[in-house]
């Protein structure tokens, strides 16, 4: 998902010189987009774009002809507001570009660096809240956020699973299937793209919600080097960098950062560093290689998640270093680390947390076979080492994997249409290494919980064998057709042996081995049609898989360490049905209804206080819904600077066919979950934002936004006994960037989040429903008691910064 350099070419440098012209006296133009189609590929693609741009143009020139023919002000130039306040720009990008890029026929998002350049982003969350059909769950740490594209990752509280990651193109979602945002710092961000919809035929393995793509800032851009600081309540400090530059053969960007802070939830301060590096440099006139680092150290304290009950009491568990207010979350361990009698600890004196560091380096050659073929190999090397001490046990391991990646794509003609040819081949590895231990009391006084026996390992493989091929043809001006297909051959071989300490006798060791192989395939197809140069619509039909990773095979429904070696891999079918609708320079608007139908899905939950969370197969289940974006300049001539934008999403999920077995003691009772909302999911999201930014006169670079987030009740548990309130969260933010020459690099900004300070679920585990003594399902009251689900959101929040540009 690499944007190769621009070449401009002479068949459309007239229209680029006019349209950079136009740009020069118009201020950017921040965007959030939803495209069913990606960047012009074809001529007559290219037309129609071309056309469009040429429209603007003229529209550009008319309004300069009508200040010509106004009456002279008194205004200097300097301070004048320009009659025309959009942005049009011509850009030539290489022919042969790669599909995975921008997908044609599929609905996408985009955030560009517009919409947070100005405002101290802690996490993604923050930045990609705008972009409609994507929802954040605060996952296990400071800023492990866990993304869900259409409510595909809300079933579960870490990490990103069912979406495939990449950094500038390079994967950064390992072999299993597990992203994790932690070593993502939003300053270091150009934009971030959204792909949309089952998408395994392109991205493979693990893509059943589709792909997202984060962008570094290129050497061009940044030109030189800048330094901020941003400060806020609860310790929150973040001193970050970054240096870039373009030379003739060779760009680099370099970016670090430092945060620390005292979290908003008792022990969950957190320190984190990140090092970022994207450099391109031209071996030959037909050769580019591209090197890429990412690197992450992270220090975090982790509290424990609450019940709904303790979480109504007591959310930011107050006074609970020693157990001695209301509703304080425990930990269960035992008091020899071993066997027999057990105390309940808090988070602090077991010492709970994270210990990790994540390593990525990638290298990718590209390779001109002619002005309309390229040839792209690239080959990524990701580590993750692991300390985490999260619950009764702890986890510690090494999981160092490999993807290797390679691709042509060319441009040609198909029985004399203009056709776009793709294909794919790839190969990914991780070598399992992982352990687990009791955790027992701490040692001395003051001190954090030690390690106690060790109570399973895991040893093997995981691998994912792949090809992809794809064809995008155009067959008439206004219409585009996309068929592709994709297959991965999956190989999991791990081995877990079970330790068990049973009072006054030896330890003794239980071997599960998972051997399990799967070959997936997915087909997709899609047809564009753009009628004139303000309307696009597409029609998309696509497939999706995901595999079980090893860790799901080795937790029973019981929440303990055993056989779960059953599972299934999950897979979904998808019909999409958009239009995209532009009819001025000030307003873009966007429609998609999706409809998804999954076979297997893998669905996890927790299985209580002290007990791991597993994951079960759904054998059918439904997701529907409806994403909507628009963005509005609405007085364009009056306020150039106001802009409004929202991204709306609707999803319906619920199980079509799932019997559920509950079990205590001797009784087990089914029951029928056909027709119940999937638990975690939430029913609808919102995001709204009013901004004004000063275009000119004394007060240019001045701007603000006020920005609410709505969040629907979703229910915790699968017979929709339980709901986790929602919530209706205010920002605001004032920047400002001098435009005096002594003050030029300056930027400053201030944020107060959560303006009126509400109390609020930032993510929920799923909740096992149980069994009453007398065989009955217990009820709300029960559930709402149960533990190990509920995580606070950050009460009223105050961020400053300032970046100098140098």
């Amino acid at each position: 998902m690499f944007r190769s350099r621009p070449r401009t070419g002479g068949a459309i440098a007239l229209p680029a010189a006019i349209a950079l012209s136009v740009a020069s006296i118009t201020p950017a133009k921040a965007q959030t987009v939803q495209s069913a189609e990606a960047a012009p590929a074809t001529k007559a693609e290219r037309r129609a774009a071309l056309q469009h741009q040429l429209d603007q143009v003229q529209a550009a020139l008319a309004a300069l002809d009508a200040e010509d023919a106004a009456p002279a002000t008194t205004a200097s130039p300097a301070t004048a507001a320009p009659s025309l306040q959009h942005e049009v720009l011509v850009t030539a990008e290489r022919t042969a570009r790669r599909v995975a890029d921008q997908p044609a026929g599929q609905t996408m998002g985009t955030v560009s660096r517009d919409q947070f350049k100005n405002s101290p982003a802690f996490s993604v969350a923050d930045i990609l809240s705008l972009t409609p059909g994507v929802t954040m769950l605060q996952g296990n740490g400071p800023r492990d956020v866990s993304v869900s594209v259409r409510g595909s990752n809300e079933r579960q509280t870490f990490g990103i699973r069912n979406v495939q990651v990449f950094e500038d193109g390079f994967p950064v979602t390992q072999p299993d299937g597990l992203s994790r945002t932690d070593l993502t710092d939003p300053h270091a961000y150009a934009g971030i793209d959204v792909i949309q919809g089952p998408s395994s035929a392109l991205y493979g393995n693990y893509a059943t919600g589709g792909a997202i793509n984060f962008r570094t800032r290129s050497g061009a851009d940044i030109n030189g080097a800048e330094a901020g600081t941003d400060i806020g309540d609860h310790g929150y400090v973040n001193v970050y960098a970054t240096a870039g530059a373009q030379y003739d053969t060779f760009d680099y960007s370099l970016f670090g950062s430092h945060v620390r802070g005292n979290g908003t939830t008792a022990h969950s301060s957190f320190n984190t560093t990140t090092e970022n590096l994207l450099a391109t440099f031209d071996a030959g006139p037909n050769d580019r290689i591209t090197v890429k680092l990412v690197n992450n150290d992270l220090d975090t304290n982790l509290s424990l998640r609450l019940s709904l009950n303790q979480f109504n009491q007591n959310p930011y568990q107050a006074g609970c270093a020693a157990l001695a207010a209301a509703s304080c979350a425990g930990v269960s361990v035992y008091a020899n680390g071993v066997n027999g009698a057990k105390l309940t600890l808090s988070p602090d004196q077991a010492g709970l947390g994270r210990h990790d560091r994540r390593t990525i380096v990638g290298a990718r050659w590209e390779h001109d076979i002619d002005t309309d073929t390229v040839w792209r190999t690239q080959f990524v090397f990701d580590n993750r080492d692991y300390n985490q001490p999260t619950s009764p046990t702890s986890a510690r391991g090494t999981i160092p994997s490999f993807n290797l990646m390679s691709d042509v794509t060319a441009h040609a003609r198909v029985l004399g249409l203009e056709a776009t040819h793709f294909a794919g081949l790839s190969f990914n590895y991780e070598d399992l290494n992982s352990y687990s231990y009791n955790l027992a009391p701490p040692t001395a006084v003051g001190g954090g919980g030690t390690l106690g026996a060790l109570t399973q390992t895991i040893f093997g493989h995981h691998y994912n064998l792949g090809a992809r091929l794809r064809e995008e043809v155009a067959l008439a001006p206004q219409w585009t057709v996309v068929a592709g297909v994709g297959g991965d051959y999956t190989d999991i071989d791990a081995l877990q042996t079970a330790y068990a300490y049973p009072a006054g006798g030896n330890v003794t060791t239980t071997l599960i081995r998972a051997q399990r192989t799967f070959f997936n395939v997915a087909p997709e197809a899609s047809l564009v049609y753009r009628p004139d140069s303000d309307w696009r619509l597409h029609a998309r039909v696509a497939t999706g898989y995901g595999t079980p990773q090893s860790g799901n095979l080795f937790v029973t429904q019981q929440g303990t360490f055993g056989n779960n070696t059953q599972l299934k891999p999950q897979s979904n079918v998808g019909v999409d049905l958009g239009a995209e609708w532009t009819p001025a320079p000030s307003l873009k608007t966007a429609i998609t209804g999706f409809y998804e139908f999954f076979s297997n899905e893998l669905v996890s939950q927790s299985a209580g206080a002290n007990l791991q969370t597993f994951t079960f197969n759904a054998p059918s289940s439904i997701h529907r819904g409806i994403e909507v974006s628009a963005e509005w300049q609405p007085l364009p001539d009056a306020l150039p600077g106001a802009r409004l934008s929202a991204a709306y999403l609707l999803d319906d999920q619920y199980y079509d066919e799932y019997v559920e077995v509950l079990s205590t003691g001797a009784r087990s009772a089914a029951f029928n979950r056909s027709g119940n909302k999937i638990p975690g999911v939430m029913p609808s999201y919102l995001n709204a934002r009013v901004a004004y930014d000063q275009p000119s006169g004394a007060l240019k670079g001045l701007g603000g936004f006020v920005e609410v987030n709505h969040r629907a009740a979703f229910y915790l548990d699968n017979a929709n006994l339980l709901k986790a309130p929602g919530y209706d969260l205010v920002n605001v933010n004032l920047h400002y960037e001098p435009s005096a020459p002594g003050l030029a690099g300056l930027r400053l900004y201030v944020e107060v989040r959560n303006v009126f300070d509400e109390t609020y679920v930032a993510s929920a585990s799923n909740i096992t429903d149980t069994l009453s003594a007398a065989g009955g399902q217990n009820g709300a009251g029960t559930l709402a008691a149960s533990t190990g689900s509920i995580w606070a959101g950050s009460p009223r929040t105050v961020i400053g910064g300032v970046r100098v540009k140098f």
